[in-house]
């Protein structure tokens, strides 16, 4: 049985390709290109605006809509004393508009929404928000993580403002309420991000850029004329790519787990299976970009014109909810920001299948339909 193995065609490709990835583990993009431009991203998202907006929510915790009378009533009777604009969002609830100009720093705009605390939870693990306010015993109370410097600026300035009213809001009834639940920090939103962008990277370079080189040194057109099955060439160069990317992911979530204590919240099983389908989607698309081109130069900027803007845009190490509005449900469409949102929903939210299903089978079938196109058209010389 072991000797029928070790014979097999697809089992000795595999092997071969796990040689070959070993004895060339780097790659100088690594350590040029992608710093600039990942600095060049995050200095784009978080540049100084002139007017800031800050969406504050008020949550009181319990079942149902939150209207405006289920919010506190001091923070109620503050933000009416200031004539702050009044909406009523799409679900109903109220939400109130108020602007703090200053001429130096530029004007900061609050958008207090009421939410239950359960939903304002899941903003804040996302990244939308980062203060929750809330009420108890008569006293205002903030919450947010003490370690994000975001939160801390914005509790500074609603201090001020509140401060500033008096009558409003009684200087003794302010209290900081420290948000340490798991799942808040920069660091369990950062290692999704990496999990997700590790699979497309992996996937880009390990199997777009293999199979470019080849065909470009004529190695496929001499690979094709041995008995190979050109079909084990394909399945083995992904397979060791998607074993690959299982070992840099455990590896990634382990450091996080032994310094960060980074746990999984959702469901492993829903994350496996995310996991491979995201593979097999980049697997595809990689296929596809590989299929027909010949010259490195030309599979380098066509991974790159792919990978590039989706690393910047699709929430890897920021929230994309930093770019214009307009934006927002077109970045949401990419796989590498659905692969990300769902690995950050089983880490920090606790999603399991029922949230997942549409992720995995949206992922799958981009990996389905561009394998497929990509097979119709590919050059083996």
């Amino acid at each position: 049985m072991i000797k029928r193995i070790s014979n097999n065609q697809l089992y000795q490709l595999i092997l071969a390709n796990i040689r070959e990835l070993i004895r060339e583990p780097g790659v100088l993009f690594w350590g040029i290109v992608f710093p600039i431009l990942m600095s060049l991203g995050l200095g784009i998202a978080f540049t100084k605006k002139k007017d800031v907006v800050t969406v504050i929510a008020m949550a009181r915790p319990g079942a149902g809509k939150v209207f405006a009378g289920d919010t506190s009533p001091i923070i109620i009777h503050f933000l009416q004393a200031k004539k702050s604009i009044c909406a009523r969002e799409q679900d109903g609830s109220i939400s109130y508009k108020l602007t703090m100009p200053d001429d130096k720093l530029g004007n900061t705009t609050f958008i207090f929404r009421g939410m239950l605390w359960q939903q304002a939870m899941i903003l804040v693990k996302r990244g939308n928000i980062n203060l929750i306010l809330d009420e108890k015993n008569g006293e205002v109370l903030y919450h947010f993580d003490p370690m994000n410097p975001d939160a801390q600026l914005t509790y500074l300035k609603l201090n001020r403002l509140f401060h500033s009213e008096e009558a409003a809001v009684q200087e003794t009834n302010r209290e900081v309420a420290p948000l340490t639940v798991g799942g808040t920090r920069y660091i369990d939103f950062l290692v999704p991000g990496l999990i997700a962008m590790g699979v497309m990277m992996s996937c880009m370079w390990g199997v777009s850029y293999a199979i470019i080189e080849r065909r470009s040194k004529k190695l496929l057109r001499r690979m094709v004329a041995t008995p190979m099955r050109r079909s084990s060439f394909l399945i083995a160069l992904i397979t060791v790519r998607v074993l690959m990317n299982f070992v840099e992911a455990g590896l990634l979530f382990l450091a996080a787990f032994l310094a960060f204590h980074t746990t999984i919240q959702g469901n492993p099983a829903a994350l496996l299976a995310l996991f491979l389908a995201g593979n097999f989607a980049f697997a595809g698309i990689s296929i596809f970009i590989s299929s027909h081109t010949a010259k490195t130069e030309i599979g380098n900027g066509l991974i790159n014109a792919l990978s590039m803007p989706m690393m910047v845009l699709s929430g890897v190490f920021f929230s994309y909810h930093n770019f214009p509005e307009w934006s927002i449900p077109v970045i949401q469409k990419f796989p590498l920001t659905m692969m990300a949102d769902g690995i950050r929903s089983i880490f920090i939210e606790g999603a399991g299948f029922a949230e997942m299903s549409m992720p995995i089978i949206i992922l799958s079938s981009v990996g389905i339909v561009f394998f497929a196109a990509g097979m119709k058209i590919f050059r083996w010389h």
